[in-house]
């Protein structure tokens, strides 16, 4: 029992690490926007729009982790999980320590890819290992104990990125982001055992094939435009200039850090409880209601400047300076987003861990959901690029919304008609 403390929290440090090199870059992309400042080109004949490079800057990110994900979770069946972290943990380390020589668009981009497979080898592993680690009936709330450790590096990553730009610029956080990285590493070294399991052929082939997992998959495909979209353009929202739709707080860095925080720590305090609940009360019932709400909150985001100004709140802030009326409604949306986002979450992720251990391959069932919420993840960047300079800020958060309740009715109706009514409550 004391090993296997042991060795979950080397696993939610490891978490820590990644949540934390993770929110640190999106809270600093609007500064990077500001900074690079993109500007339309053409490439080979083919013209790219400002947007479309914005979204770049997401998507360089996500195509690499599509990559990554087959190979990655194949090595993690195959060969020894512990080892492939070490690896991936490593690759974080030396990329983290690039950030700070990014001096364009392009090179923003390609250490963004490199950052993308090094986040996606210590997500897989890591909750592979935790879900093979824990026993079936507690896995919903191991696995939101890890999440929990990712979202509180994620609150101190968003805090810390925002209140260092300004005084110190890029340098020095990424110093913090490496040491951080380092530290886990050493203590997967000192204290993950040697994952003896092993899996031989294909695992990916039978359980794309899974039932419950072609389900669940029907929301997930929708769903991962939605929180790609909402997650990457609240801070986005907030920070960049009015000119661009924004709400210009890129003078108060610690304003748009607030905004991040929200979401992550009010996710942070619900996973534990919320995966417990899962856990004993049906994981599909959480799934749906999670999803639900999280699309009728990314409709209300736009709202908030209306809001601020109907309510009378403040425009300025002690420590925050000038800002808005709607900076306490768009923090408060923010919180209700991962107040929301707390209940699928664990939920989702212990549906997978339950039916890669019973088939055998625990990584490639993480590595399919990663995979159902790729397409997602690369194209919603790009979409909300475009959408926030051709159309308006504002659409990026109706088209997300949208996305969120789309995926949810349509979980609805497959779980209904494939499994019956009950299946709500009793998966």
């Amino acid at each position: 029992m004391n090993d296997d403390r042991a060795q979950f929290w080397a696993l939610y440090l490891t978490r820590f690490a990644e949540g934390f090199g993770f929110i640190a870059l999106v809270t600093l992309l609007p500064y990077y926007i500001n900074e690079l400042d993109p500007s339309g080109t053409t490439v080979l004949g083919v013209s790219i729009s400002a947007g479309l490079i914005i979204g770049m800057y997401t998507t360089g990110f996500t195509i690499a982790q599509t990559v990554a994900v087959v190979p990655l979770a194949w090595a993690g069946d195959r060969f020894d999980k512990r080892t492939v972290l070490l690896a991936v943990v490593g690759l974080g380390a030396v990329v983290y320590g690039l950030f700070p020589l990014v001096d364009s668009s392009a090179s923003l981009i390609l250490i963004r890819a490199l950052q993308g497979v090094a986040v996606t080898g210590a997500g897989l592993m890591t909750l592979s290992l935790v879900g093979q680690i824990a026993e079936r009936g507690t896995r919903a709330n191991y696995i939101g104990k890890a999440n929990a450790a990712s979202f509180s590096a994620s609150i101190f990553g968003s805090l810390g990125a925002g209140g260092m730009y300004g005084a110190f610029g890029f340098g020095p956080i990424f110093g913090i982001i490496v040491a951080i990285v380092v530290v886990a590493w050493l203590a997967c070294l000192g204290y993950l055992e040697e994952d003896e399991t092993r899996i031989e052929g294909f695992p990916f082939t039978g359980l794309a094939l899974n039932r419950r997992i072609l389900t669940l998959s029907t929301f997930r495909f929708q769903y991962a435009f939605s929180v790609t979209l909402v997650r990457n353009w609240v801070p986005i929202f907030a920070g960049v200039t009015a000119a661009q739709g924004g709400l210009g707080y890129t003078t108060s860095g610690l304003a748009v850090a607030l905004t991040v925080t929200a979401e992550k720590f009010t996710n942070m305090l619900c996973q534990p409880f919320t995966g417990r609940l899962s856990d004993g009360y049906g994981r599909a019932l959480f799934v749906f209601a999670g999803g639900g709400a999280y699309g009728l909150v990314a409709l209300a985001v736009p709202f908030a400047p209306a809001v601020g100004a109907e309510l009378g709140l403040p425009a300025s802030y002690p420590l925050f300076g000038d800002l808005s009326a709607a900076f306490l409604p768009l923090v408060a949306l923010s919180g209700l987003l991962g107040v929301a986002d707390s209940f699928r979450e664990p939920a989702s992720m212990a549906l997978f861990a339950d039916e890669g251990t019973s088939e055998g391959g625990v990584a490639s069932s993480f590595g399919i959901r990663e995979l159902v919420w790729r397409p997602g993840s690369v194209i919603a960047p790009l979409l909300g690029g475009w959408l926030m300079v051709e159309v308006s800020m504002a659409s990026v958060f109706y088209v997300g919304g949208a996305f969120a309740l789309a995926g949810v009715g349509t979980f609805l109706l497959v779980l209904i008609h494939f499994h019956g009514a009950q299946a709500l409550t009793r998966w």
